[in-house]
């Protein structure tokens, strides 16, 4: 999940919405922290929640603010733990990573999304950072920090990723929203998605997140997540996949109970073990949380 303050002015994409992949959203330019993710979850048990960065103009500035919120919203001990944004490609990395751990004791890794397409309804970043040298020879911090890397991409990118991460087998990925199946025109674009998938699970440091499936199907349902589900797991089998709500974005498209709910109906005839697993053991293990007893 994410959360942001918009008159912090770290986050400008959400402040003045443009047209891209997620359609219109504007409904969530608005504040969402502890207290707006405790309302929305309703019935639904939280029992610890990861941050992951949301694209922040300055991320030490956006892990300082995360830092105050225990303290400040009197809404439990979230955060948990945090993914922090930094860009590795920039000549300070190494600054702006040692910065962030010194302002909180809870990140546990870095994502920088990396998502490039040809369209520019869908492209994110314009660049093809797993290509360049500087950006690549400030990865290998994450090793020396012990830290992971949360790799948000599309299924042609998946090949480069797949070296990055046997590049470095001291680093643990963790795929971000299913990895992102979004050339669906055509039986090429889920060949490629489906590969890509294979390739990267053939590696031992690699884990699959399981969210995010509104930003490319914005009337998703039961039906047409369960195939990408099913495949994930299949793929990388479920000790190394997680649930994950990918919120507020995805408050776009379905509400956090909705989203939980259908999970576990895609999941029903698991065992016990395996939707702990999915649900909450992995995380743990791969964001080393420590969480109370859930039922």
């Amino acid at each position: 999940m994410h959360f942001w303050r918009l008159d912090l002015g770290n986050q400008p994409w959400l402040e003045n919405p443009q047209p891209n992949l997620l359609g219109d959203y504007s409904p969530m330019a608005h504040d969402f922290g502890p207290a707006e993710l405790v309302s929305a979850a309703g019935e639904i048990e939280i029992a610890a929640a990861v941050h992951i960065e949301a694209d922040a103009v300055d991320p030490v500035r956006e892990t300082e603010w995360l830092a105050t919120l225990p303290q400040a919203d009197g809404t439990g001990d979230l955060p948990s733990v945090l993914v922090i944004g930094a860009d590795l490609s920039a000549p300070d990395a190494r600054d702006v990573l040692e910065r962030q751990l010194v302002a909180s004791d809870r990140v546990r890794g870095v994502r920088q999304i990396l998502n490039v397409h040809a369209d520019p309804l869908f492209d994110y970043v314009g660049r093809h950072y797993m290509r360049e040298p500087q950006w690549r020879a400030n990865f290998a911090l994450l090793a020396e920090f012990g830290l992971s890397f949360d790799l948000q991409l599309y299924p042609d990118q998946m090949p480069a990723a797949a070296i990055l991460a046997a590049e470095h087998p001291d680093v643990t990925f963790v795929i971000n929203h299913a990895g992102m199946y979004v050339d669906r025109a055509h039986v090429a674009g889920w060949q490629i998605w489906r590969d890509g998938l294979r390739r990267l699970a053939s590696l031992p440091n690699v884990a699959i997140k399981l969210s995010g499936f509104g930003m490319l199907d914005h009337d998703w349902t039961l039906g047409s997540i369960r195939p990408l589900i099913f495949e994930a797991i299949d793929a990388f089998g479920v000790e190394r996949c997680l649930f994950a709500s990918n919120y507020p974005v995805d408050a776009l498209y379905a509400s956090y109970d909705d989203i939980w709910m259908a999970y576990a109906a895609v999941v029903a005839d698991a065992s016990a073990s395996d939707n702990r697993a999915l649900f909450a053991d992995n995380a743990c293990r791969l964001y080393r949380l420590s969480i109370p007893e859930v039922s």
